[in-house]
């Protein structure tokens, strides 16, 4: 078992390594900005990489403080599910409603995750280095070809 402060070094070493494992990566060298993550253009909506002891997340995740905002972005990416599913080869897991463990908010998410793999484990960094990076650019591209669509229909719901 590690120790508060040997866990927190070790979160800081994953993440350091992962930004230096993302600038050998020859698909995200001509990129201006590494991520979208909070930047979608769409209030309450980010997407977000989550590490967990026994699997890692690429989320498309509704943060809105309204409930009803919230569920009405989620019903929305609903309709365009065969977009924002193509590529993934199984598929994503649409959760209508998850509270987040590190700050409490309810949130609505959509995600693809690897299994059986455990962060504390060096020798797994590589591979979900290699899984944050290829599905992150699958879930961005296919956010952003409805991007445009979800804020003009939120738009003519307000």
């Amino acid at each position: 078992m590690y120790s508060k402060e040997e866990i927190k070094e070790l979160h800081l070493s994953f993440w350091q390594n992962f930004k230096s494992y993302c600038e050998t990566q020859p698909a995200l060298n001509f990129r201006k900005k590494r991520w979208i993550l909070n930047e979608t253009q769409i209030r309450g909506v980010a997407l977000r990489f989550e590490l967990e002891r026994d699997n890692a997340k690429v989320i498309l995740e509704m943060q809105n403080k309204h409930e009803d905002r919230r569920l009405q972005i989620f019903e929305i990416l609903e309709r365009y599910k065969v977009v924002l599913e193509e590529g993934f080869e199984n598929g994503l897991i649409w959760e209508f409603y998850h509270q987040r463990e590190d700050n409490g908010q309810e949130v609505c998410r959509i995600f693809t995750q690897l299994e059986n793999v455990d962060w504390h484990r060096k020798n797994q960094w590589p591979e979900i280095y290699n899984f944050f990076i290829n599905n992150m650019l699958r879930m961005e591209e296919n956010f952003l070809m409805v991007k445009e669509v979800v804020k003009e229909e939120l738009r003519n719901t307000e």
